[in-house]
């Protein structure tokens, strides 16, 4: 039984390399496959799922691994990006449906990058939100103090235990925060965030994302060009990446155009979901 009534998808799991991903799918037709961000799960998607499937696509939505009803590895390594974007792969060559277009958001947009650098062979066309190019956003963590305080709450989740034991012990009160705070929010979807959060292990591996972050120079020699079509839509009130991270990347995206949404924060989907479709849903079609 789905996990949101209201939405006509469908439980699956496939197995990739011993890591169990879980994916609601819906609709028919060519394939997109959706990656959430943190602290997110498939559910971010909630309202792309039924308009691409109503427009004609078959639609992949994945829970990351370390989220949700996926597998939940407990230690730090797992949780590089090669590791996830190799899921990403696993999921797209068992449908048999290769390439197809991956859309991510946040760090499901960093994993969309990687596997598009990674695995070209899978990948026809890539739909970035609020997630900027690895060179580009490594670019403005050494150069720009404006980016590097952007990023200090990531500083929150490198120690062990702690974060995980602050977090359930006010009952996940940081993460609600920065859902109602930064994105538009009801109180009945952000509980169903809490129950995905309350599962065994989840908390760790949500974490452990930030912790893996630490090896950022192995990222440097995996950087690839792109040459497949790509969209990137961008909520200009992101509390979390300046503008500047948008520029100077060209050399390795060189297919790119990027939509502006002025009154969208970073979980753009959410706070602008019928422009967001409207964009994915065109692009997607290649018109």
């Amino acid at each position: 039984m789905p996990l949101v009534p209201e939405l006509d998808v469908t439980d699956r799991t496939c197995d990739v390399g011993g890591i169990t991903i879980h994916y609601v799918e819906a609709g028919q037709g060519p394939l997109i496959v959706l990656a959430h961000g943190f602290p997110e799960f498939w559910y971010s998607w909630r309202h792309q799922i039924p308009a691409l499937a109503a427009a004609g696509f078959h639609v992949i939505a994945v829970d990351l691994r370390g989220y949700n009803e996926s597998s939940k590895p407990a230690d730090v390594a797992s949780y590089r990006l090669p590791d996830l974007a190799k899921d990403i792969a696993g999921v797209i060559a068992q449908t048999g449906e290769a390439p197809c277009i991956v859309a991510g958001h946040d760090w499901g947009g960093a994993v969309a990058w990687l596997t598009a650098m990674l695995y070209p062979e899978l990948v026809s066309r890539l739909i970035i939100l609020n997630s900027p190019h690895p060179v580009a956003y490594l670019r403005e963590m050494r150069r720009s103090a404006r980016q590097k305080w952007r990023a200090k709450y990531q500083l929150f989740f490198q120690p062990p235990w702690l974060p995980e034991f602050l977090m359930r012990r006010f009952r996940y009160a940081i993460l609600r925060r920065s859902l109602s705070r930064l994105g538009a929010f009801t109180n009945a979807e952000i509980e169903r965030y809490v129950d995905a959060w309350s599962k065994p292990g989840a908390l760790t591996g949500m974490t452990n994302y930030y912790r893996a972050m630490r090896k950022r120079k192995t990222m440097r020699g995996l950087m690839r060009r792109i040459d497949v079509p790509t969209l990137m839509v961008w909520g200009d009130l992101d509390p979390f990446f300046t503008r500047e991270t948008l520029r100077d990347f060209a050399e390795y995206v060189p297919d790119i155009g990027i939509e502006h949404i002025a009154d969208a924060g970073h979980f753009v989907q959410t706070d602008s979901p019928g422009k967001v479709n409207e964009l994915m849903i065109r692009f997607a079609r290649g018109s």
